[in-house]
């Protein structure tokens, strides 16, 4: 990707990888059992189709265009470029969000238009009280004038066409292109004001650090409302690989099966997942199987853990990878190269693992204010370090605020790719802001050797015990997570005498060992507090304890007894925790703990 850059906008993409690298198979889509690829001509034709008839509509530069998407899929991909070639500004919004969080975004932006996933959303939306807006949904009857594919029916008039050039001649790098709203794990949502500008320089960093060479296969399946899975998409689009989009949750493995992608982009929750299937491998009823899978994963841990590899071990994983890793990439289908993880922090152990079956994970850490990305692990060799975030990008300057003995403090951000702050907030934006320009990130971190970040924690996370020790949750949930029994931690105790946790069984894992240790198997709401569960439970904690010093050790625990999703509002769409949610769920229990 190396030469002078032709883009200064993002939409200019699309002329960018027709002169280059033109694909055939640029977008492909699952539908009536098969994939159906979509050509870079295509793609522009129809781009084009739509912007002319959001100009038969009337909507004018300036205007704004609500998007409720869930995956990414040709027609997002297409409403996005279409109104960024006209100046319309997009305004992404979960499909998760609570009700008064929606309504604040529709009040606050005004758009002309929304766009939803399916009818679903669409009947959901159309059914809130005070609302004042043309909405449209994708997919389903095709002779419905609400649905969306009355777009791609409309003849474009010579003067629309004239017009569309004139527009897209104006648009300058500076100019808004989206404005993104964040409500984090805390707070109101905020909307982040991103231009052309911001986002082409993170483009053009994305095409310099990952693996992508045209004509190869990516695999597109973190929700579209998601800043890192449309950065990356723009990057795709850039450099000529071939996109495939996932449907949807449900069908995430199939469609990486058939498709077989050579990278993808991940949020730890998903490869926590993958490394869940591998522990519960090792219950597998048959003797075998289950010593077979025991070993290749100690095999796995001893590699990485070796700084000398010596041939016998490297013998050893050959045959690992044969008889367990080689399967379990499979499951991916089996051409899986590279993963660029973010969203939040992984366990060292599972990015060595998937190295084992090789799987190359390189975590970054970026935020929505960044466009998104701040600082990569790189896949060069000795630019990458498990248990950090990586190298700052070329574009970015970070320094570390009022750094503690060891080092560590707020991280500041200062670049091309940081937004001018959020929309309609100055209150806000005075704050956000040091006097010299530089952005508060509200992460706590360090630099290991000097270039490696590392991510300790959020600031506003991190809590105070009543005997005055500071904790960071972050790290003791994912030490409490390394645990087979564990899915899902939270860790709190703030103001409080003792660090505790709520957590969540590894259900599978907990009924394979169940039946392993004859126990009668219930329903989860019971399972928890059989006393043999309950006593495996507290010898899982303390065998974590063992490896921290004793005012951050667990002292207490809840188990829970419903899986955390973002259906039941207790992860962000991001698939964090949403640490208020939980607390004030667990209210009653968390006062008789501490009693």
């Amino acid at each position: 990707m190396s030469g002078h850059n032709n883009f200064t906008r993002v939409f200019d993409i699309l002329a960018y990888q027709q002169a280059r690298f033109p694909q055939e198979k640029a977008i492909n889509i699952f539908r009536e059992n098969r994939w159906h690829a979509t050509s870079i001509y295509q793609l522009i034709e129809k781009v084009n189709t739509i912007s002319c008839w959001l100009i038969s509509k009337g909507l004018n530069q300036g205007d704004m265009i609500a998007l409720m998407p869930k995956q990414g899929n040709l027609d997002w991909i297409g409403i996005d470029l279409a109104c960024q070639q006209l100046g319309i500004i997009i305004v992404p919004i979960q499909p998760a969000l609570a009700e008064e969080e929606l309504m604040l975004i529709l009040s606050e932006t005004k758009p002309k238009l929304m766009v939803l996933a399916d009818q679903v959303l669409y009947k959901h939306v159309e059914a809130l009280k005070d609302i004042e807006l043309n909405l449209l949904y994708l997919g389903g009857e095709h002779d419905d004038v609400n649905n969306f594919n009355i777009a791609y029916k409309h003849k474009s008039n010579d003067e629309e066409i004239k017009q569309l050039a004139q527009i897209k001649q104006s648009i300058k790098p500076n100019d808004l292109l989206a404005i993104m709203y964040t409500s984090g794990t805390s707070g109101q949502p905020k909307g982040t004001l991103l231009t052309h500008q911001n986002m082409v320089s993170n483009i053009l960093f994305t095409l310099a650090a990952f693996p992508l060479e045209s004509g190869k296969k990516v695999m597109s399946y973190l929700p579209f409302s998601h800043i890192m899975e449309r950065a990356t998409c723009y990057a795709y689009l850039t450099c000529g690989v071939s996109i495939y989009f996932v449907r949807n949750g449900d069908t995430f493995l199939a469609d990486f099966q058939s498709a077989k992608p050579y990278f993808t982009t991940a949020v730890p929750k998903v490869l926590e997942t993958m490394y869940a299937y591998l522990q519960e491998l090792t219950l597998a009823q048959n003797w075998l199987k289950r010593n077979i899978t025991n070993w290749s994963l100690n095999v796995a841990r001893a590699y990485n853990k070796s700084e000398k590899k010596s041939l016998a071990l490297s013998f050893k994983l050959v045959i690992a990878r044969l008889l367990v890793f080689n399967r379990w990439k499979n499951q991916l289908g089996g051409k899986l190269e590279c993963i660029v993880v973010g969203a939040a922090a992984l366990q060292p152990e599972i990015a060595r693992m998937f190295s084992a079956a090789k799987i190359r994970i390189r975590e970054g850490y970026g935020m929505t204010e960044a466009s998104p990305l701040i600082s990569l692990n790189r896949f060069a060799p000795g630019l990458n370090r498990f248990g950090t975030v990586g190298i700052p990008i070329p574009a970015i300057s970070i320094k570390i605020e009022q750094e503690s003995e060891d080092g560590e403090g707020e991280i500041l951000i200062k670049g091309p790719n940081v937004t001018q702050g959020y929309f309609k907030r100055p209150e806000l934006n005075k704050t956000v802001f040091t006097e010299d320009g530089w952005f508060k990130t509200g992460d706590v971190g360090r630099f290991i050797d000097g270039k490696f970040l590392q991510i300790t924690d959020r600031k506003k996370d991190i809590f105070k015990t009543s005997s005055g020790k500071y904790i960071a949750p972050q790290p003791l949930e994912n030490i409490l997570k390394t645990s087979p029994f564990i899915l899902q931690a939270l860790v709190f105790g703030l103001g409080r005498p003792f660090v505790s946790a709520l957590i969540v069984p590894n259900f599978n894992f907990l009924e394979d060992w169940c039946r392993s240790e004859n126990i009668h198997w219930t329903a989860a709401q019971y399972i928890i507090y059989n006393i043999k569960v309950v006593e495996k439970f507290n010898s899982e904690i303390d065998l974590l304890n063992e490896a921290l010093p004793a005012f951050k050790q667990i002292q207490k625990y809840i188990l829970c007894e419903e899986v955390w999703s973002t259906e039941n509002k207790l992860l962000t769409t991001t698939l964090k925790p949403i640490r208020k949610n939980l607390l004030e769920m667990h209210e009653k229990g968390i006062n008789k703990m501490y009693g």
